[in-house]
């Protein structure tokens, strides 16, 4: 019986160390969201948008940290000129403290490809690995979504 104490102690000990690495400027927010952006249809881009609109409101800005990571096939929603009209979405969505992120390994391989790399939306923060960075946010805490 000792035993099983211990380990249930153990265990609400490293829930309690995992929220505690949750994003720094969400202090309020009980629910933790990543998006994954990983496919080319625009129907794809608009539920990612739709969603975190929808859970913003609902929630209330200070109540929900949502995170939206793009990979592969799904990074250009958050190219400049390629997507302008979900930019103004994006804007007003990081204004309600939604945060974007761009996997840099696709950014890399686009570059090799084209000899150029993209423009990024303002506010969008480059990750070296998008597959790790979700992967990282969901062993945080973070709910994954893809719509």
């Amino acid at each position: 019986m000792k035993q099983i104490m211990m380990w249930v102690m153990a265990v609400a000990m490293s829930v309690g160390l995992v929220q505690a690495e949750l994003h720094d400027d969400k202090p309020f927010a009980e629910t933790h969201i990543i998006m994954q952006v990983s496919d080319a249809e625009p129907v794809h881009y608009q539920a990612v948008l739709d969603i975190s609109n929808n859970l913003t409101k609902r929630y209330g800005q200070e109540m929900i940290d949502i995170e939206v990571i793009a990979f592969g096939v799904g990074v250009p929603l958050v190219f400049a000129g390629e997507n302008d009209k979900f930019a103004e979405r994006i804007a007003s969505l990081q204004e309600h403290g939604v945060r974007f992120y761009v996997c840099g390994n696709t950014l890399d391989t686009i570059e090799r490809k084209h000899g150029k790399r993209p423009e990024l939306l303002p506010g969008v923060e480059v990750v070296q690995t998008g597959v790790k960075f979700l992967i990282d946010e969901i062993q945080k805490g973070y709910i994954p979504i893809h719509p």
